[in-house]
């Protein structure tokens, strides 16, 4: 067992004697760091991104540089959004995940963890903090600040990226991405997508660029190998 190992476990172990204090939610979410902790570590080994010299984030993902593109508590408070309702466990009939990265002007903005969570908690990993939720989740919502966004619903369905929007409580359309203003361009999975943003399906695995202003970074692909999402 190598030290880095070690120093992993032994955070993760105190990361579950805080999540003991906190209730069911908590040690769940406790459960879920020390596998997302464990996946970026295995990820950090395996996998290559078109950012190789990104940090990974607990998920095996690399984080998202810039300043949040909105806060996170901007979340609808326990209220349905577009069908969408917060529940007290996640629900993982369907399970799936897909990325957003935005940049405004040509610089990157980090999609913040805990979207979609009512009292969110955050345990800590050598890889950063991973949040779970006290309350309630949102079946679209982040776990941590690397842009992915996990799809957790009681039934199949395909959810746009205007239902994550609309819960998170911030404004997309053509000229706007949260609190951002400027010709709004967008590509999914390395190609342009000419209609409205709000209608970009969350699908399996799904790379969502959006760009406001100009210059417009040119599109890449996120790398999923290695990791558990």
């Amino acid at each position: 067992m190598t030290a880095r190992h070690v120093l992993m476990l032994m955070s993760l172990g105190a990361a579950g004697l805080l999540a003991a204090c906190g209730g069911s939610s908590s040690s769940r979410t406790s459960s879920q760091a020390q596998a997302a902790a464990t996946t970026s570590s295995t990820a950090a080994a395996t996998s290559s991104t078109t950012a190789p010299n990104a940090p990974y984030g607990p998920e095996g993902i690399p984080l998202e540089k810039g300043p949040d593109l909105a806060p996170a508590a901007t979340t609808t408070q326990g209220a349905t959004v577009d069908g969408v309702q917060c529940a007290p466990v996640e629900q993982l009939v369907y399970h799936i995940h897909a990325h957003l990265q935005v940049y405004v002007n040509g610089q990157p903005r980090t999609l913040p963890a805990a979207i979609g969570m009512v009292g969110p908690v955050a345990e800590q990993t050598p890889y950063g903090p991973f949040y779970g939720a006290q309350q309630c989740y949102y079946w679209l919502h982040t776990h941590a600040s690397d842009g992915v966004i996990h799809i957790e619903s009681p039934s199949v369905r395909i959810y746009t990226l205007g239902n994550f929007f609309d819960e998170w409580k911030q404004p997309l359309t053509g000229t706007q991405v949260a609190g951002d203003k400027g010709k709004v361009t967008a590509f999914v999975n390395d190609k342009p997508w000419t209609k409205d943003p709000t209608t970009i399906p969350l699908t399996p695995h799904a790379s969502i660029q959006l760009d406001v202003g100009s210059p417009v970074v040119s599109p890449h692909e996120i790398s999923w190998a290695g990791t558990s999402l």
